[in-house]
């Protein structure tokens, strides 16, 4: 009865530990996301400024 007692605790430990495991998760899941993002926005700031110079420079000059 003593071992079941034990390992009856011990599961219950794991469970409440769970809840830190899982904020882990969302702090880790939400950082790759603001990375994931930063990239993107850096990566297409690039390329828009690029385009809009392009196009620019083809325009014609109205005097």
């Amino acid at each position: 009865m003593k071992f079941f007692t034990q390992i009856s605790a011990f599961v219950n430990s794991l469970r409440s530990e769970e809840k830190g495991a899982t904020a882990v998760e969302y702090g880790l899941m939400v950082a790759l996301i603001a990375v994931a993002i930063i990239v993107s926005v850096t990566l297409l700031g690039t390329n828009l400024g690029t385009l809009f110079t392009s196009v620019a420079g083809k325009l014609p000059v109205i005097k």
